[in-house]
């Protein structure tokens, strides 16, 4: 069971990146997928997630991203997808996916830290001003 983040990278400000996550060892439509970040310095953060597509669709994203980012899942290739746009300097950090049960992590409109339990390794995201 793995999850493999990229696309990260160095773009300006105002510029945009996808990232993607890459699931293997196990169905992506089955569980619930979180995008999180964490700044030098700062606390890992919820960033966005996604319903698994066999519970109730649901997805969040963190105030500062709402109407910038897009959190999408493609699952015949077992991937989840963060599409990056209008990136600020302070969007700069690593960002992480991760894997939560059906039903859990990611409902009520909320993310749920606690219910991740398998992570992926973080791919760097810079934005120069």
């Amino acid at each position: 069971v793995q999850l493999q983040a990229s696309g990260g990278g160095l773009v300006q400000a105002g510029g945009s990146l996808r990232l993607s996550c890459t699931a293997s060892g196990f169905t992506l439509k089955y569980y619930s997928i979180a995008w999180f970040r964490q700044a030098p310095g700062k606390a890992r953060e919820g960033v966005s997630c996604l319903s698994s597509s066999v519970s109730t669709a649901s997805t969040y994203y963190l105030d500062t991203v709402k109407g910038r980012f897009a959190i999408s899942s493609d699952n015949a290739k077992s991937t989840v997808y963060l599409q990056m746009n209008s990136l600020k300097p302070e969007d700069t950090a690593v960002y992480y996916c991760a894997r939560a049960d059906s039903g859990y992590g990611c409902y009520g409109g909320r993310l749920h830290f606690d219910d991740y339990d398998v992570w992926g390794q973080g791919t760097l995201v810079t934005v120069s001003s």
